[in-house]
């Protein structure tokens, strides 16, 4: 047996039915705890590093004992996942305090997606994807301190993906193989998020400013009018 678009052998024998992609699900995970351990802490970093992990547990749970229920936990994480990205860039590049309803909805709507099967959910994880990423590159455009680190990611990103595609989709599929396509896309995503990390909840130096003046103004003593003493 072998999950759908992965090329991997599905074993039936033991925890990890495919060996290579349950394996380096694991990278995922480590991702996450890795922005986890960041010095910068705050909301939005946390958020985005428990995402990080549940997209490895999930991962983990499909390609490795993929139980009835296996799809819901690999890809409402990664849906998820996108939506936040995506919100948390366009925040900082529209210089707006999004309601986290923009992101947390999507677990909720990806239930019925999911049950439609693998060809909806498929779709609407790559309209997700094409959104975060062109979100992302718009803000590293207004953002050149973002823009290294954001190329960076994405290119990691679509290696992956390249990768994986031609290992589980062409004639270079080999089942049994040790190496493949699908586990290089696992290394080379958890490695895209882990680097794109520093972006997420940077805030435009607009937005800092004006809190600061905000908050200087309310502690801050009167200024004098002209001619006071």
């Amino acid at each position: 047996m072998m999950l759908a678009n992965v090329c991997e052998l599905y074993r039936d024998a033991g925890f990890l039915g495919q060996p290579a992609a349950a394996a380096t699900s694991l990278a995922f995970v480590i991702a996450g705890l890795a922005v986890l351990a960041r010095r910068r802490q705050g909301t939005p970093t946390v958020t985005y590093g428990l995402l990080v992990i549940a997209v490895g547990a999930g991962s983990l749970i499909a390609h490795g004992p993929n139980p009835p229920w296996q799809a819901y936990a690999h890809d409402i994480p990664i849906a998820t996942l996108l939506a936040y990205t995506a919100v948390d860039a366009a925040s900082d590049r529209f210089d707006r305090r999004l309601s986290p309803r923009w992101w947390l909805v999507v677990p909720f709507v990806m239930v019925p997606v999911v049950a439609a099967g693998s060809s909806a959910s498929t779709i609407v994880q790559a309209l997700l994807a094409a959104v975060t990423v062109g979100l992302a590159l718009e803000r590293a455009r207004v953002r050149p301190h973002l823009r290294r680190t954001t190329i960076i990611a994405a290119l990691l990103l679509a290696s992956g993906a390249v990768l994986g595609t031609i290992g589980d989709r062409t004639s270079l599929c080999r089942p049994s193989s040790v190496l493949q396509g699908h586990a290089l896309w696992h290394i080379l995503a958890a490695t895209g998020l882990w680097r794109l990390s520093p972006t997420i909840g940077s805030r435009s130096p607009r937005i800092s400013a004006r809190t600061s003046r905000h908050l200087s103004g309310r502690a801050g003593p009167a200024r004098r009018r002209p001619g006071q003493a």
